[in-house]
């Protein structure tokens, strides 16, 4: 796995194509995830040519904002399944054992659009069984403590979110470098700094690539930071035997543990039995 994704809010700023051009080229990415293009789909086929890459699906922009695109190598067996305005849905090695999904997502940035995102992600989640790992901006927070500065989000819309995962079956993967992913770049103001872009996988993707990483890169030309997914065993993962879930007695110690383990498992799940399990288990 050795994924780039960004929202890059409009390619035709002049230093943004270096940029994104420098990251190729150091990190080369396998997969590109682009949101927030801005642009035609004749200059995205020149940038794809720069980037030398041999595929790329787009999604048109509205008007003049808007727009997705994803990018991928000659040598990677991916197809795309669906698609809409906020999302690219792909399977790669398809119709093989080692079979898994991509979904490129970009939730509305818009309070009032944003449960047609979670639709569309609970949506996804039902389409078919396959280790999968959804990455892009989701546009929300899930805790407090991922934003800084600014008004406190609603406890309710962190739930929806939260409840849009849990149903999913969906895990955040962490990350590495700073904590946030967007700044309003109002240095001499109201300064505010929010996580709104990550990496969610199903528990059986994560045991698929277990030493998979979420990188947020520093980048200058956006108020948004690139995100890079990588796995350090990309040669020899098919070869990798699963690490079976362990329970480690020392969690009893912690008075939480009770508590997470039943909040969790009381929630209904779709899906069968050992789906269920995979997704409770991931989310514990």
């Amino acid at each position: 796995m050795n994924c780039l994704s960004w929202n890059c809010r409009g390619l035709g700023n002049h230093q943004r194509v270096p940029e994104l051009s420098d990251l190729v080229k150091a990190k080369g990415p396998k997969v590109i995830f682009l949101m927030e293009t801005w642009k035609k789909k004749s200059y995205l086929e020149r940038l794809r040519c720069r980037l030398k890459y041999g595929n790329m699906f787009i999604i048109p922009r509205r008007n003049l904002g808007g727009g997705l695109a994803l990018l991928w190598s000659n040598d990677l067996n991916l197809h795309i399944r669906t698609f809409s305005p906020r999302h690219i849905d792909a399977v790669i090695n398809l119709g093989i054992d080692d079979a898994w999904r991509f979904t490129g997502f970009y939730g509305a940035p818009e309070v009032a659009n944003r449960e047609d995102s979670w639709s569309v992600l609970r949506h996804l989640g039902l389409q078919f069984v396959l280790p999968w790992v959804c990455v892009g901006d989701f546009n929300k927070i899930t805790r407090v403590d991922e934003k800084s500065g600014g008004a406190v989000r609603p406890e309710k819309q962190m739930q929806d979110f939260r409840d849009c995962l849990d149903v999913c079956g969906l895990k955040d993967l962490g990350y590495l470098g700073l904590p946030f992913t967007w700044c309003n770049r109002r240095y001499n103001e109201a300064l505010v700094w929010v996580r709104l872009d990550r990496a969610v996988a199903t528990a059986d993707w994560i045991l698929k690539f277990p030493t998979a990483c979420l990188h947020h890169l520093p980048g200058s030309s956006s108020d948004h930071k690139p995100l890079w997914l990588v796995s350090d065993d990309l040669q020899t993962r098919f070869n990798r035997a699963q690490k079976p879930f362990r329970f480690e007695a020392i969690w009893l110690k912690d008075e939480r543990c009770e508590g997470v383990v039943h909040s969790v498992w009381d929630k209904s799940s779709s899906g069968d039995p050992v789906s269920k399990v995979l997704r409770k288990v991931g989310v514990c």
